[in-house]
């Protein structure tokens, strides 16, 4: 059994091209459809648990179904799996890119998919706007966001922002009428100590590998997107933005989880031994989303049902697209090639290019 389960993952993450919303419909049509492993009510609530729960929503939607199949030991093969051959791409440009020089084919290559970026990046903004900036108040939160993180892109005001979103948006919706208590078990109470252990620890000792990514995957909410702006500002200057951006536009170009970027920037920040390190920063961007995940699956019909729970979330949401929509000014859009052309005519041509791709890609 979870042996099938890992080659049937491995498979998809060979051809699952598009991004998390692409990787959904894979799912729905292979295991909803075609083997019949759940239910389209069972895949309707495990989908909605991953979009409340930060990390990577596709490849957590993945680890739930395998859990229904055959259990937590068959969720981690069915990660691995999917996870795999991004992994072994995203580590082999890492490799590559340390001998790119100006004037070389490499080089044209990664100027394209440095612009290829600025309009991925666009799209992702729309995309994610139109999803979770309806009201007044999301639009509201997404507008400050952006501006606060153009003017200041540190990790301090990203987690501010969003606590201070999620507390307000809490605050102002409608308490549930004749709530019952929360009924926990010894799952959920081992997986979320665990959490918070590690993210203490992360805390601590701020500036280890493991540190970084697992302080990232705790505070993804939105997608895959959003860990571009999480990251740039953690990573700091232990990479250029020009190897950086190289690396989120690569993630787009591979099949499986955008999160792979995780094992390039793991392997180019410490070249040394990449391998190893690309490895420790994929554990520790994907762990969070799994232990929240794993510990959360008993009790979401109770919290799903909690109006401030859900509030508090959209609250997060809307913040984290003021965030992409910071990130596609500075480092995307400031640091595609700029082909001869000041930053000025760059920036707007980069927009019109942006805007076409947004009008003609399916939402």
């Amino acid at each position: 059994m979870v042996w099938r389960v890992f080659l049937q993952f491995l498979y998809l993450g060979c051809v699952s091209f598009g991004g998390p919303a692409a990787h959904i419909g894979y799912f729905r049509k292979v295991f909803v459809e075609q083997k019949a492993w759940l239910s389209e009510q069972e895949f309707a609530a495990d989908l909605a648990l991953c979009q409340f729960l930060p990390g990577p929503s596709s490849s957590q939607l993945g680890y739930a179904i395998a859990c229904r199949r055959g259990g937590i030991p068959a969720g981690i093969v069915a990660f691995l799996g999917f996870t795999l051959p991004s992994f072994l791409l995203m580590y082999g440009l890492a490799v590559w890119q340390l001998n790119i020089t100006e004037g070389t084919l490499q080089f044209g290559i990664v100027s394209g998919l440095k612009l290829l970026a600025v309009a991925v990046v666009a799209d992702a903004v729309w995309g994610m706007a139109n999803q979770f900036c309806r009201q007044p108040p999301t639009i509201a939160l997404a507008v400050i966001s952006t501006a606060t993180l153009t003017w200041a892109m540190t990790p301090l005001w990203q987690f501010s922002l969003m606590a201070l979103a999620a507390a307000v948006m809490a605050w102002r919706a409608e308490p549930a009428q004749n709530l019952v208590g929360i009924k926990t078990d010894r799952t959920l109470l081992a997986c979320l100590t665990v959490f918070v252990l590690l993210f203490v620890v992360c805390l601590v000792f701020p500036d280890g590998i493991f540190a970084t990514f697992y302080k990232a995957g705790s505070l993804v909410f939105g997608g895959g997107h959003v860990v571009l702006p999480l990251l740039e500002p953690l990573v700091g200057e232990a990479l250029s933005k020009d190897q950086f951006l190289l690396g989120y536009a690569a993630a787009q170009a591979v099949p499986g989880p955008m999160f792979s970027l995780s094992a390039y920037l793991g392997a180019a920040i410490r070249s040394d031994a990449a391998l190893l390190y690309a490895f420790i920063a994929t554990l520790a961007v994907f762990a969070p989303g799994f232990l929240l995940l794993s510990g959360v699956r008993g009790i979401w019909q109770q919290l799903s049902t909690r109006p401030r729970i859900v509030a508090a979330i959209a609250g997060v949401n809307a913040v984290a697209v003021g965030m992409l929509a910071a990130a596609w000014i500075n480092p995307v859009a400031s640091s595609a090639p700029t082909i001869g052309l000041p930053f000025y005519w760059r920036w707007r041509a980069s927009l019109h290019c942006a805007a076409s791709v947004c009008r003609l890609w399916p939402l």
